[in-house]
């Protein structure tokens, strides 16, 4: 029997429908914009090339230690070492507010979200929501543009817990809030190696949504992360977890 299911935020229920690198660049500029309104004198060029530095360099270590620094430490790194060791909270959270509003304008409900998300509450499932993210606050909001709040508890975010899906605990934390078994909750996300891999070793059932096969991340684990199932869309995802309950997991075993 399922009982609960978890689902990932980003590619699996909102999509996101600009290009990276160019939000990333605009979304840089509008920071040191931001900070300069704020009273900081910044070499603009040297501190974007310093800050995106920090960036890489945080993208690599999280996907290989599975914890999450957000991005408002990484900026509080790098204010210092243009002279300015110590940032009031408020600033920070307006400077990453005004940075990732440039991605959040490009970030929509996947196509028959709000139609799934109430068939599966109909059916009686519990929802909740795991996303990794650098920023709690840009998640919420995209949570709330996207009307999704009402559907899912808990929503963890790897920015406000301090670790990063696969790191099983993340979905240890959501089957100690539902008192459910491991093998009754269903992990639904679109990453190979955060969502299904996370889901395998914490014991949960699994759906990847291919939206983001091409991925490389998903197409360096091909082969060697197979999930129990597979949903081209998310409307395929009410009758694949139907199926689940009829039958026993599948065991799978990861070092």
């Amino acid at each position: 029997m399922i009982r609960g299911v978890i689902f990932d935020l980003g590619s699996t229920l909102i999509r996101f429908d600009g290009d990276w690198p160019q939000v990333m660049t605009e979304s840089q500029r509008i920071l040191i914009e931001q900070l300069h309104q704020e009273g900081f004198v910044l070499d603009r060029e040297a501190f974007a090339e310093d800050f995106r530095r920090e960036l890489e360099a945080y993208h690599l270590e999280r996907d290989q230690q599975f914890v999450e620094i957000t991005t408002g430490f990484l900026l509080r790194k790098v204010m210092a070492r243009f002279g300015y060791p110590s940032v009031d909270d408020e600033i920070v959270r307006r400077a990453m507010s005004c940075m990732y509003a440039v991605s959040e304008a490009r970030w929509h409900p996947m196509e028959g979200v709000h139609a799934m998300l109430e068939e599966m509450r109909g059916l009686g499932y519990r929802l909740g929501l795991i996303s990794n993210a650098g920023d709690a606050e840009n998640v919420q909001r995209l949570i709330d543009k996207a009307e999704l709040r009402d559907y899912f508890d808990p929503i963890l975010i790897s920015a406000s817990v301090g670790l990063r899906k696969p790191n099983p605990a993340l979905f240890e934390l959501v089957l100690e809030q539902w008192q459910l078994p491991a093998k009754q909750v269903v992990m639904v996300g679109d990453m190979l190696g955060a969502d299904i891999l996370g889901g395998q070793n914490a014991g949960l059932r699994q759906i990847w949504l291919t939206a983001e096969a091409d991925n490389p991340a998903n197409r360096a684990h091909a082969g060697t992360i197979s999930p129990e199932a597979v949903a081209a869309t998310l409307a395929e995802v009410p009758a694949l977890i139907r199926r689940m309950g009829r039958t026993e997991p599948r065991r799978e075993t990861h070092a």
